[in-house]
């Protein structure tokens, strides 16, 4: 048990039938009156935030999540599969659990994928991967002067915007968490 005292930013605990991911948390001693803990917690399942406040003293069951290394190995249809490499056992998920994780990863990457008591429910891509270009427009000499970007599609599919120096077949980093071009690789 884990009391609102000895909360910390990434800790996940059990409260009101879900679990819940701190996000932030703030201990307030007011002039009058008992102290007490405000916080922002995330549902991890559906990914909401909330803000509420607790006294120091309430207790709540910490959530154990698990967050185990698979490959990517291909989608078919409206599932996706993975693959354990340590033992090759395979799950299937649904695009509902995934939703945009798999923006920019290719197959026979690397992601996590996190559950609780067994139920799956994110997946969590590399934080940087490589990806060609597989169209977008040419840039033109002398355009760029003021950091102008141009939209660029790479081989998932997805869309990023990239200098305009960057041409088609180039190899670029892209960081997953905000999709934002970092360079060529």
């Amino acid at each position: 048990m884990l009391s609102a005292g000895d909360f910390r930013n990434g800790l996940t605990v059990e409260m009101d039938n879900g679990i819940f991911q701190i996000i932030e948390f703030q201990h307030v001693k007011p002039g009058k009156g008992a102290a007490f803990v405000r916080t922002k917690l995330k549902n991890i399942v559906s990914g909401g935030v909330v803000e509420k406040s607790f006294r120091p003293t309430e207790k709540f069951p910490q959530a154990r999540i698990d967050r185990v290394e698979m490959q990517y190995l291909y989608s078919d249809g409206d599932l996706y599969n993975f693959m354990n490499t340590e033992n090759y056992e395979q799950i299937a998920l649904t695009a509902d659990q995934i939703g945009d994780a798999l923006k920019f990863v290719k197959e026979n990457e690397m992601v996590k994928i996190c559950s609780h008591n067994g139920n799956v429910f994110s997946v969590e891509p590399p934080m940087f991967v490589e990806l060609e270009i597989t169209e977008t427009e040419p840039g033109f000499k002398g355009d760029t002067a003021t950091g102008a970007t141009k939209p660029a599609v790479v081989e998932t599919g997805a869309t990023v915007y990239v200098p305009l120096f960057v041409e088609q077949n180039d190899v670029i980093k892209i960081d997953t968490r905000t999709g934002e071009y970092l360079s060529r690789v």
